[in-house]
């Protein structure tokens, strides 16, 4: 009985096995002619798949250097000299359009007004709309959907 089990296991398991590689050049063929690349194609890329585009800043203020984190066009880790701005034209894409397109600051440390280190105060704005500011101190990132 278990030697059944066993070459029946490797039967069903060749089957599966030549059944999906025989699939992938059949997927191939459908793609490679002409009315499959007007179908074939995602949704997005026909009306460039993005929203709208807006100007975003992301900002940093205080005096001296520090390290920066940030996602905007691009995601990255800086040292800086503050104050520091990074300005950017994103759009939200594909299923952005629905969740939003996350837009990220979280600043280092910075020597505050009294002498003492804490976070650095971040904002961000966007078309020229100041839509997030840290209270000075308080050590939170700025983040803000953008749809």
């Amino acid at each position: 009985m278990r030697k059944i089990l066993i070459g029946a296991s490797f039967a069903v398991a060749a089957v599966l096995i030549t059944g999906c590689a025989a699939e992938e050049p059949a997927k191939d063929s459908k793609a490679k002619g002409p009315a499959a690349e007007a179908t074939g194609k995602p949704e997005e890329s026909g009306g460039n798949g993005e929203g709208t585009p807006h100007e975003v800043t992301i900002e940093v203020k205080g005096t001296g250097a520090s390290t920066v984190m940030y996602t905007l066009d691009d995601s990255d880790f800086e040292q800086i000299t503050l104050p520091w701005k990074k300005t950017a034209t994103i759009a939200a894409r594909g299923a952005e359009r629905e969740v939003g397109r996350l837009v990220i600051l979280t600043p280092g440390h910075v020597t505050l007004p009294d002498g003492k280190l804490g976070a650095g105060q971040c904002s961000i704005t966007v078309d020229g709309k100041k839509v997030v500011e840290s209270e000075e101190g308080s050590g939170k990132p700025c983040s803000y959907k953008l749809k």
